[in-house]
Order: structure tokens, then sequence, then C-alpha cells
């Protein structure tokens, strides 16, 4: 596949992870919806809290969308998915969907920067020879 489709395909998913944590799972967060409070008050979040995390969530994601800023926002955004997940975990519900988005938002992110590929398989540059 050549870059262009690589990169076009990475913004695509990114934008696709991006919206959905502004969408339904940050905004979920904001609104009141039944079972809400019993849903976070299982999980030992206050609602004072859960507002605090949809911020840091909107947050995150649009950090996602700025190439300058993608890595660290992707980095910040593991170890959120990764609270989410011993989350789940503690409570015993299911928890690969949380591990689910963090995948597919490194995916996204690699098909964007291919670097990050080289990296998570431990590829480096070898130094050019000054001869």
């Amino acid at each position: 596949m050549q870059t262009k489709t690589k990169r076009i395909i990475g913004w695509v998913i990114t934008a696709l992870v991006s919206l959905f944590l502004i969408g339904p799972s940050a905004a979920g967060k904001f609104i009141d919806w039944e079972g809400k409070e019993e849903m976070f008050q299982k999980m030992g979040v206050t609602s004072e809290l859960v507002q605090k995390i949809g911020v840091l969530e909107v947050a995150l994601a649009i950090l996602l969308l700025i190439p300058r800023t993608s890595f660290v926002a992707a980095i910040l955004l593991t170890g959120y998915l990764g609270g989410a997940v011993m989350t789940h975990l503690r409570i015993g519900e299911p928890l690969f969907f949380p591990i689910i988005i963090g995948v597919v938002m490194w995916v996204g992110l690699g098909l964007k920067r291919p670097e990050i590929f080289s990296l998570a398989i431990g590829q480096t540059e070898q130094p050019q020879s000054l001869v």
C-alpha cells in the first residue's frame, strides 16, 4: 500500500477514535440518563469526578487530532484507557473495549507516522558510515 493511502487511512482511524471519545463516551459523562448515577457509583466515581474525566477525555481526543501533539496524546490516552481497564476489572465487567480503542488508536497513529511502528518493534536506524 502506498504511503499516501496509509496516511489517509490513519487520519480516518484517528478521526473516528476522536469522534467516539468526544461523542458517545465523553458526552455520556455530561448529560443525565437513566442509570448513570448507579453505574458510576458502582465504579466508585463521584458526579464531580465524572465531569472532570469527561473534560480530560475531550481534551485528549482533540490533542490526538493535532499532528504535533498526537504522539503525546496517544501516550496519555493509553494511560487513561489503562485506568478504564483497571476499573472494569475491579468491578468484574468486560474490559476488552478500552483495549480495542487503544489498539485502534495506535494503529491509526502508526499509519500516519510509520516511525511509530518501527519504534514498536524495536527497529532503530543504523548510523551512516563516515567512510
